[in-house]
């Protein structure tokens, strides 16, 4: 979001009004709360600098009395690639506009991801990896996430690597299991198993970021 845009933006939520009064200046505030962020405009203030990448663009055609017409359906991740990464999607008849529309929609998704370095064959207490293992599901996809040492790479398909790399994890392996070649549920797959690294009490022999 352009930085004029963010100085013009007048909050419609009790949570953005706290945002732009400087009341609540940290995701980690919200996360503790457990409040709902449903400006994209909080995450714009929160968390700068964020990127965005298009992992599925699906065409739906659809008859009416005038003709065939279609539409799209967007799904797009937004990270910092520094611990903050959400999934988005977006539905609408022009291209672009849909776009704008899933990344508003990741950005209310974001979460906090943990790292750390959870492989005993590295053990650097650096936060290129996952802290620990970790699995997340979503419809009929699966996917189990490991620790792995540095130089490794990420190891997992496309959707679900796009999502680790916008998340900051350099080095982790995968498996997954049941319908993968779904973009949108991979990902989500993968976002929820990395919701997990906030869950779980982290030790100090793992690290955390």
């Amino acid at each position: 979001m352009a930085e004029e845009e963010i100085r013009t933006w007048m909050p419609k939520t009790n949570l953005g009004k706290r945002v732009a009064a400087g009341e609540i200046t940290t995701m980690e505030q919200i996360y503790e709360k457990n409040m709902a962020i449903l400006e994209p405009e909080i995450t714009d203030r929160l968390v700068p600098n964020l990127h965005d990448s298009v992992i599925n663009i699906r065409t739906v055609q659809r008859t009416t009395d005038s003709g065939r017409k279609g539409s799209f359906t967007v799904a797009v991740v937004v990270g910092n690639k520094d611990g903050y990464v959400g999934v988005g999607t977006g539905k609408g008849l022009e291209i672009r506009p849909t776009i704008e529309r899933a990344i508003r929609n990741a950005k209310k998704n974001l979460i906090h991801v943990r790292r750390g370095c959870g492989s005993w064959e590295c053990r650097c207490d650096e936060p290129h990896s996952i802290p620990f293992a970790i699995s997340g599901r979503y419809s009929s996809v699966r996917i189990e996430l490991k620790s792995a040492p540095k130089g490794t790479g990420i190891v997992a398909g496309d959707a679900a690597k796009k999502v680790l790399e916008l998340a900051g994890i350099k080095d982790v392996w995968s498996r997954a299991s049941g319908k993968t070649s779904t973009t949108l549920n991979f990902a989500m797959a993968t976002l929820e198993a990395l919701r997990k690294t906030r869950r779980a009490k982290l030790t100090r022999e793992v690290g955390k970021v």
